[in-house]
């Protein structure tokens, strides 16, 4: 099942009267289950790409289609359901809520889609398990390393059992034996759980991890290769 379809993808900005070509002509396809990162120095529109699949931006001409629906052709409101329901999103800034717990942190998103407290605390508690993390939910992001803060960052997206994942350069604050083990949480969560990981990165391990990379520059894909 494709995931993920991205056909002749344009995307531009506006900077003191110039035009920046952040992403011209992109055509990439995710299939379910997929463990893929797009690699490429900074500039390159590697995460303007994640931006646009997790419908954080807009496109400038082309399509991208999440879950076969057209994201061109959706509204603000539809939007945001899509990417409440469907999506997961890890960053390398964690975007942790610090004055809520470990658990209130992972909950949220399922609060928001209006689901049942006792499946809520089912789901965290879970989720809580499956990133090493049980014991913790009481904690403050502030009383938590960095790579335990990520692991939170990645219970949080994968508590909705989202389709697809993407994650903006998350091993970027994090030494390599820590991001190290966050690759090998997530590859093994991908396994289990068949979610589609999407990364954008420039770190050498995050590269070796894919089981296909896709390497892009100046706003245009350079290669595409799946890994044996």
């Amino acid at each position: 099942m494709t995931v993920v379809k991205a056909e002749n993808v344009i995307k531009d900005y506006g900077l003191n009267d110039q035009v920046i070509h952040a992403l011209r002509g992109v055509n990439l396809e995710f299939q379910a289950g997929e463990f893929a990162a797009i690699a490429g120095p900074s500039g390159s529109g590697k995460s303007t790409f994640l931006h646009l699949a997790g419908c954080i931006d807009n496109l400038t001409a082309g399509s991208i289609l999440v879950g076969g629906k057209d994201t061109g052709k959706m509204n603000r409101t539809q939007l945001a359901i899509l990417r409440r329901q469907s999506i997961g999103f890890i960053f390398q800034a964690y975007n942790l809520i610090p004055v809520l717990s470990v658990e209130e942190n992972i909950s949220f998103p399922l609060t928001l889609l209006g689901i049942d407290k006792k499946e809520i605390r089912e789901r965290t508690n879970q989720v809580l398990k499956e990133v090493g993390l049980d014991g913790m939910a009481k904690r403050r992001p502030k009383e938590m390393s960095g790579g335990q803060q990520q692991r939170v960052a990645i219970a949080r997206a994968l508590v909705k059992k989202p389709a697809l994942i993407l994650a903006d350069e998350p091993t970027a604050n994090l030494d390599s034996k820590i991001g190290r083990e966050i690759l090998e949480l997530m590859l093994a969560l991908n396994k289990s759980a068949g979610t589609t990981f999407i990364f954008s990165t420039h770190d050498t391990m995050v590269m070796d991890f894919a089981r296909r990379l896709i390497r892009i520059r100046d706003g245009q894909i350079e290669s595409d290769e799946i890994k044996g």
